[in-house]
This record gives C-alpha cells, structure tokens and sequence, in this order.
C-alpha cells in the first residue's frame, strides 16, 4: 500500500503523541477494512521521510501496534497486517461506531429530534443505500 492512500494526518497541537496518533489511525485503517490481512505497511524509514518524523517515532508505533496483534514482522520482508483478525479490531470498530452514535445522538437532541424520528431516519437511509447497491 502506498503512503498516499494512507492519508495519515498528524497534529502536533493536539496533545496526543506522534507515535500514539499513526497507532489510533492505522488501526482505524485496519478495523474499517481499508487495510486488510496480508496488506504490507511502509517501511520505517519511508514512512518517517513522508510524515517528516523521526524513525524512532514510527518504529514505536509499528512495535505497538505489533503488540496488539494488529501486525506483524516477517524478518527481512517488512510489516504486513496480521492474517488473523486482531480481537481488537471487533473492539475498534464498536469504539469507533460508538463516539459516531453519540455525536448523531447529540445532534438530533439539539435539533429537537425525538428518539423516534431519529429512528425512522436510519431506516430511511438505510433503505435508500440499499436500493442504490442493487443499481
């Protein structure tokens, strides 16, 4: 996978570690599908050229995330994501969907949104993103 479709975005204003934020996004990338099992990742040093950090920073991210189950070294071919599904990926995805539900939970409580409403709403979209898969 190029660094392009990556699309890593890091903020030095944001109080989070470099390290921590390539982990969060790379396992967002993982648990959203967009990387997939056998996917290989940049290189250390390549990474760290495009993201204009040092290598140390990536090579912490990469162990961390090799920690967790979400990748894994294979000696002299680089890091590719984990074969087997990671039992956080399940986790990330739910945390991810989670913050997302109580931000549209918020929103619709502004907008005077009754719990009912917002509901039909759903369905509503969902059906509609149905229809537009059978085109």
């Amino acid at each position: 996978m190029d660094i392009a479709s990556l699309d890593l975005r890091l903020s030095t204003s944001s109080g989070v570690p470099i390290y921590l934020q390539i982990v969060n996004q790379l396992t967002y990338l993982v648990a959203s599908g967009r990387l997939r099992a056998g996917d290989e990742l940049p290189p250390i040093r390549t990474l760290a050229a495009a993201l204009v950090v040092n290598p140390n920073t990536i090579a912490r991210a990469y162990r961390e995330l090799e920690l967790s189950g979400t990748v894994e070294k294979r000696r002299t071919a680089g890091t590719f994501v984990a074969d087997a599904p990671s039992p956080l990926a399940r986790r990330e995805r739910l945390r991810i969907l989670s913050g997302q539900i109580d931000a549209l939970l918020a929103q619709a409580r502004q907008m005077n949104l009754s719990h009912e409403q917002l509901m039909d709403l759903i369905a509503q979209r969902e059906r509609a993103m149905e229809s537009n898969k059978s085109i």
